[in-house]
């Protein structure tokens, strides 16, 4: 995937503006989405047991790894210092993110194992 592609898909998600919509309407309507995601993210989480949420969250630490591809995409692209410095920093943390969800999946599943005597 280039970045060609991804400029190109942008206007479909909303994330310019190519309808000529102000950009106080805009930002409110991308805010509603924010605040929407999050409510429901909050009601999806809360009704999860206890028990669960290791497993869950490592699963979702893992799917991190999409982000450490869109920031590598982004460190590539940029051709500034600063923007390419930010760029590596994204790297960095999103493989600390996918690091640390196999290593809490790790622990929970030694666990289950038998203890040798």
């Amino acid at each position: 995937m280039t970045i060609d592609v991804l400029l190109h898909a942008l206007p479909l998600l909303g994330a310019t503006e190519t309808t000529g919509e102000d950009p106080a309407s805009t930002f409110i309507r991308l805010l509603t989405v924010f605040l929407l995601a999050m409510w429901v993210g909050f009601e999806v989480i809360t009704k999860v047991p206890q028990r669960l949420h290791t497993p869950l969250t490592s699963g979702s630490n893992a799917i991190s790894g999409i982000t450490v591809v869109g920031a590598l995409v982004v460190a590539g692209s940029l051709t500034t210092g600063f923007g390419t410095l930010f760029g590596l920093l994204a790297v960095l943390l999103a493989m600390i993110n996918v690091a640390g969800g196999f290593v809490v999946t790790h622990r929970m599943l030694e666990m289950f194992n038998p203890k040798k005597k």
